[in-house]
């Protein structure tokens, strides 16, 4: 039976029935032998040059895939090693930069300690050279001023009183 053969079939079928739509008559005759046959020979061909080549690179593929992934998730790791080493190390240098800072900063408080001492220092002994150098300097004053106000005295007296007053 040929095709046309059978699409007619179809076709008187579905006019003689009044099925337009719906539902549709199928004669099952040699043809349906020969495509299962013709089905069955390509699956026989094809599976061996076709589909198991397939599945096989689909398999290498998926290997390599899982490969790749297991490589980036030790490479993750190596990673999450190396960064934690690292953040160890920046503590460690903070830490050790913490107590040298500390160091000279209290090194630096020693020193300007020692300086303050020494200028304190510096300036009681100027100061008391300087109250010892007034003293002596007032005392000397104080002596020019006893005798010059004898003197003034007398020459006030004298003229207040008209004559020479003696000592």
């Amino acid at each position: 039976m040929s095709l046309l053969s059978v699409s007619n079939t179809l076709n008187v079928g579905l006019h003689s029935s009044g099925l337009s739509e719906g539902g549709v008559t199928v004669d099952f005759d040699a043809t349906l032998v020969v495509q299962i046959v013709l089905f069955i020979v390509l699956l026989v061909i094809l599976k061996p040059l076709l589909f198991e080549p397939m599945l096989k690179l689909f398999e290498e593929r998926e290997k390599r895939i899982e490969g790749t992934r297991r490589e980036a998730s030790k490479e993750d790791e190596r990673s999450a090693k190396a960064l934690a080493k690292y953040e160890a190390a920046l503590a460690k240098a903070r830490e050790a930069g913490a107590a040298e800072r500390d160091a000279l900063r209290a090194e630096g408080v020693r020193k300007e300690a020692e300086v303050m001492a020494g200028v304190r220092s510096a300036t009681a002994t100027t100061i008391e050279q300087g109250r010892a150098a007034l003293a002596g300097e007032a005392k000397r004053t104080r002596a020019e001023l006893a005798t010059e106000a004898a003197v003034l005295g007398r020459t006030i007296a004298s003229q207040v009183l008209g004559r020479e007053v003696s000592q």
